[in-house]
């Protein structure tokens, strides 16, 4: 059931941000900024995609193996634009976005109790810096170490296998980056918010489900801070 609620909340966000102007504004900026991004690191995938396939296997002579060759090759534009929407992703939040999703969030906590959520920093440069370290273990380190696995994956028999546990694996640390937004913001231990994460193991893997529809992807990354700030409180009021 957390599996669905997962999905829930992800599109019920989206559907918040769309009737908030402010969160839409954000959401959108957002929105471009990996839009962006994707387009460009896409563009270079495109551009070394033969090469790249050569490297994994080279085009057959026999003629049904060409047909399967191809077939491999499509597979491999999916998996590698997949990728480069990731990969954009992280880029944009450490140098820009993560700002944005905090903000978003406190937005929505607004919203759901009815009053300005508490929050003074002594000091917005420090107050970002706190952010991005929030982020590097929080979503960074762990995606890129399932890219890696995903990659290394194709050069393996269980390839597949692989590729598809380290693609739930990557979701779920993306579905953690939202939800983990209001605990951070409230200086809660690593510890216990890492806990809250495996507690919540399923509703993670739903929430991040729709972060592998590839170009889909990127509304919902943009507007997953409404959903899993929605997410955290009504499991703060249970």
């Amino acid at each position: 059931m957390n599996l669905y609620y997962g999905i829930k909340y992800n599109i019920k966000g989206v559907a918040l941000a769309l009737k908030t102007p402010k969160l839409l504004m954000l959401g959108v900026l957002r929105f471009f900024v990996v839009l962006l991004l994707t387009v460009l690191l896409s563009g270079l995938v495109l551009y070394w995609h033969n090469e790249i396939l050569m490297m994994i296997w080279k085009m057959p002579e026999s003629g049904w193996l060409i047909y399967l060759w191809k077939a491999v090759s499509w597979i491999l534009s999916v998996f590698l634009a997949a990728i480069s929407m990731v990969m954009a992703y992280l880029i944009s939040q450490l140098l820009f976005c993560v700002f944005i999703m905090d903000y978003m969030s406190r937005i929505t906590e607004k919203i759901v109790m009815g009053k300005e959520a508490h929050f003074e920093p002594e000091s917005w440069f420090g107050f970002f810096l706190h952010l991005i370290k929030q982020e590097i273990p929080r979503a960074i380190i762990p995606v890129l170490i399932t890219l890696i696995i995903m990659v290394t994956g194709l050069l393996t028999p269980l390839g597949p296998v692989i590729i598809f546990m380290s693609s739930i694996a990557a979701t779920v640390f993306l579905a953690w980056d939202n939800t983990d937004l209001i605990p951070a913001r409230r200086m809660v231990p690593f510890k216990t918010r890492f806990g809250f994460l495996k507690k919540n193991l399923l509703f993670h893997v739903g929430f991040g489900l729709l972060f592998l529809i590839p170009w889909l992807n990127i509304v919902f990354l943009s507007f997953a801070p409404v959903g899993a700030t929605l997410y955290y409180l009504d499991k703060e009021g249970q």
